[in-house]
């Protein structure tokens, strides 16, 4: 159940994860859904054929009928006769402030899921076990926002220009300065928009003759980022360093395709904490690799930053290293500080090549000046500059609230993927079945969570992913705890057996060939 390692000096605590295989049975079960659903899926669509049953999705005129299609009709299958089925517990709208609790619009359907009517009645303090609300700053407190306040009467709403332009305020620059201190690196830069922040400047990173290589499991803005740069892209094991370093051993031994020459630049591409499986990449290895082979190390801390580390500063923080090992550091203010945007920090040389080249700074409107405000304060409180200590005790709060959820799931007997210290914990449902009664089930508890299946999710991994915060108390916990024991026992979700990692390693070698 546990993956355990202790390689050498590079890490100076033990570092466990745990990626729990599932009993046969549950997999021949789930597969066995997934045709059951297929099958009549395809009759469903016969009957609409025929008009046997009403077609309720878009359809083609009949003047239309000799023209290419826009998409092909099997690409839409899954949507309408699988997903459609468990809709509901997806795209529910709050009108809250998504703190520890949220309030709900409540809707209902009069068509399987097709259309929703509200009914004008609101779930009032819904647990919210699903925003990347870590530290707690998703808050509407007037104290607190105080200075976003001034800033928004000061500034305005929006700026209409990009940062080349006229749209490069003294908050940018301060916010520029004051990550820069946080990450403890020469210079940073900000952007309005986190999935752009790593799609339209890896592109400017890196071009026609470099080589990425990119964690399976990395997130779809890091994918397109190295799709649209063109670089030549081979991906290796979710942090599995051995399928990593025969990629930079290839890579050096070989070079490019055709004509062999030594590639332009070598770029790994990872994240510090991944988000579907809970897992804490494993940087003080991946930084001794890049070393060796002399390749760039690109850092995605969307998740990780702020979440973990004694301080929130990250994972490298959390590893005890200095923040030189990594080239690119790259990060969002979605999460933990509550905010929008995010920020690319390093060397000095770095960030200036961007502020010129980054599609991002050219073509974007800069960040409005209230959401600056709002990181800055973020920012200042989890540093103390604020006078107080209450970003420390947040960041503390967030690791025992974290130890405690995953312990007590493990304790009842589910399979929860990634490492004991990561807030974003993983529980696996497995059978496509038990996605909408989970979430349809925890919603009648009054407990909001997120569901997760296929194509998402490999086909049968299909999960429920609780995302922890600061803000939680104790209570709400153990509300859901609960309430998921309860459940768990109802829907015969408590598989563990603590059984051999499904994610085993790809090579024998017994130890990497790593230098301190």
């Amino acid at each position: 159940q546990k993956n355990g390692v202790s390689n050498g000096s590079l890490y100076k605590k033990t570092f466990i994860e745990h990626f729990e295989q599932a009993p046969m049975y549950v997999a021949v079960l789930t597969f066995l859904g997934f045709g059951v659903g297929t099958i009549f899926g395809y009759l469903r669509d016969f009957m609409r054929a025929w008009g046997l049953e009403k077609r309720n999705i878009a359809a083609e005129r009949e003047q239309q009928k000799d023209f290419v299609p826009l998409y092909q009709d099997f690409e839409n299958f899954y949507t309408r006769n699988l997903y459609m089925r468990i809709r509901d517990n997806w795209n529910r709208p709050i009108c809250s402030v998504p703190g520890p609790q949220f309030d709900l619009m409540e809707r209902i359907t009069d068509d399987y899921n097709w259309t929703f009517r509200f009914t004008g009645r609101t779930i009032k303090n819904v647990i919210n076990m699903g925003s990347y609300n870590y530290l707690g700053f998703a808050e509407t407190d007037v104290n607190a926002l105080k200075t976003v306040t001034i800033e928004l009467q000061k500034y305005g709403t929006g700026i209409c220009s990009t940062r080349q332009e006229m749209g490069t305020l003294d908050k940018h620059v301060e916010l520029e300065n004051l990550v820069a201190k946080f990450l403890g690196v020469e210079d940073a830069m900000v952007f309005g928009m986190g999935f752009a922040t790593n799609s339209m400047n890896i592109p400017a990173l890196v071009g026609k003759g470099c080589l990425i290589l990119s964690d399976e499991l990395n997130h779809t803005s890091l994918v397109l980022g190295a799709r649209l740069s063109g670089a030549t892209i081979r991906i290796f094991k979710h942090n599995n360093m051995q399928s990593l370093e025969k990629l930079l051993r290839d890579a050096i031994i070989y070079g490019q395709p055709r004509n062999h020459r030594a590639w332009r630049k070598i770029i790994i591409l990872v994240e510090g904490i991944y988000s579907m499986e809970g897992s804490i990449v494993r940087l003080p290895e991946l930084v001794s690799l890049k070393k060796k082979y002399k390749a760039y190390l690109y850092l995605d801390e969307a998740h990780s930053i702020g979440a973990v580390g004694a301080t929130g500063r990250g994972v490298v923080e959390y590893f005890g290293m200095s923040p030189d090992d990594v080239d690119v550091l790259m990060g969002t203010f979605t999460k933990s500080f509550g905010a929008a945007g995010g920020y690319i920090a390093g060397k000095k040389d770095l960030v200036d090549f961007l502020r010129t080249h980054s599609h991002s700074a050219v073509y974007a409107t800069s960040m409005c000046p209230p959401v600056a405000e709002q990181i800055i304060r973020a920012m200042k409180c989890l540093m103390g500059l604020d006078g107080t200590t209450q970003g420390l005790q947040r960041v503390r709060q967030l690791g025992k609230n974290t130890r405690y959820f995953r312990r007590r799931l493990h304790e009842m007997g589910f399979i929860i993927y990634g490492n004991d210290d990561s807030p974003v914990v993983p529980l696996l449902l497995y059978m496509p079945g038990k996605i909408g009664a989970f979430a349809r089930r925890m919603l009648e508890k009054n407990i909001g969570v997120v569901v997760v299946g296929f194509p998402a999710t490999p086909i049968t991994e299909s999960r429920a992913r609780f995302c922890v915060s600061a803000a939680h108390t104790r209570e709400m916990l153990d509300t859901v705890l609960n309430a998921l024991d309860e459940l768990g026992d109802f829907l015969h979700l408590k598989y563990s057996r603590y059984s051999k990692s499904s994610h085993p390693e790809l090579y024998e070698e017994n130890r990497l060939e790593l230098e301190d």
